[in-house]
């Protein structure tokens, strides 16, 4: 997969930068069909990228990758998030980037229903909208730059989980917000999957921890005593991945109670080798940012997006769904103590 080899992750400050100055510049003029800014000439295109969270493994992972798209495509990529998952101060870093004009503008929302007025003004200004890893599909995003497919995702956690209880027994979900539409259709994928292939297991309930480990590992503890007969959590984001496991584990409860999450691998790494979880289901969290960076200059250049994109040598096939107008990465990966020294995130 992509970029596996080992890099130390640049962690943006607060202040907007750009990934790399280049002296051969893919230009906003290469296309008529280019938006934002209204800026001419050989200007770089510019594409943002607002996360849900700054400062966390996961995003600067996929800062990471963007970063080095924009080595390799000539174009300029500027990344901000706030620094806690609050979607005011999200919606206030989007306006700042419309503000300067941008030529594409991709977000992960914390709430997708109050940032489609905001893509739509992005939009209006000439803007190319984009949403990557959490979608607004309310909104006049052009194009879903998605992870892994909800079946995929939801599949994956399932058979993980129920493979380490042994294919039975009861199991909560610790996800983060309520409102992120890709969390509830994995979990409306786990509670089918979960009726349908392993009838004698259970979803007891379903908790939501918002963007904080530290409220995960209390709720998932919380799970634990109000169900002494819980024999597995799953951690449906990053954060709660990791909360879950350290739950577990401060009640002396490894091999007894199991857990699998969407966690970084990194993040993950410490939990995977006590035993506290079993597996973390995610992608190539690196790929997921080189291949939002891409879309962005595909969006500003005018192109069209192909249903088998080649992106790159490490992305030769991805596909494109013209009707849902989702970019889809790939299949999701399954991290162990087998892989997880693959990645550095």
């Amino acid at each position: 997969m992509l970029l596996r080899r080992k890099k130390t992750l640049a962690v943006g400050a607060l202040a907007l930068t750009a990934a790399f100055a280049m002296t051969a510049c893919t230009s906003r003029g290469d296309s008529g069909d280019a938006g934002g800014g209204g800026g001419g000439g050989d200007e770089q295109i510019t594409v943002a990228f607002v996360p849900k969270l700054q400062g966390i493994p996961y995003f600067e992972a996929m800062n990471a990758g963007g970063e080095a798209a924009a080595e390799e495509l000539g174009i300029e990529w500027l990344y901000q998030g706030p620094t806690t998952a609050d979607a005011a101060a999200q919606a206030d870093i989007v306006r700042s980037f419309i503000q300067q004009g941008v030529d594409a503008l991709i977000v992960a929302p914390n709430d997708p229903d109050s940032m489609a007025p905001l893509l739509e003004e992005a939009a209006d200004a000439g803007i190319q909208v984009a949403t990557s890893d959490t979608d607004a599909p309310s909104s006049v995003r052009e194009v879903f730059v998605n992870q892994a497919s909800v079946e995929g995702i939801g599949e994956g956690l399932t058979d993980a989980l129920l493979e380490a209880m042994g294919g039975s027994g009861k199991y909560a979900i610790v996800s983060c917000g309520e409102t992120a539409a890709n969390l509830n259709a994995w979990i409306e994928v786990q509670e089918a999957y979960t009726a349908e292939q392993y009838p004698d297991a259970e979803i007891v309930d379903i908790v939501y921890a918002g963007e904080d480990q530290a409220m995960a590992t209390s709720m998932a503890t919380d799970l634990m005593n109000a169900h002494p007969d819980l024999t597995g959590l799953v951690g449906e984001c990053t954060s709660s991945a990791p909360g879950v496991a350290q739950a577990v584990s401060d009640a002396g409860k490894v091999g007894q109670v199991f857990t699998v999450g969407l966690g970084t691998p990194q993040s993950m790494k410490p939990y995977l080798e006590d035993g506290s979880s079993s597996a973390s289901i995610l992608w190539d969290v690196e790929a997921l940012g080189y291949l939002t960076a891409w879309v962005g200059q595909q969006l500003a250049e005018g192109n069209e997006l192909e249903a088998t994109n080649n992106v790159s040598d490490d992305l030769p096939e991805v596909e494109y769904d013209s009707e849902t107008k989702v970019l889809l990465l790939g299949p999701p990966l399954t991290i162990t103590t087998e892989n997880v020294d693959e990645y550095d995130y």
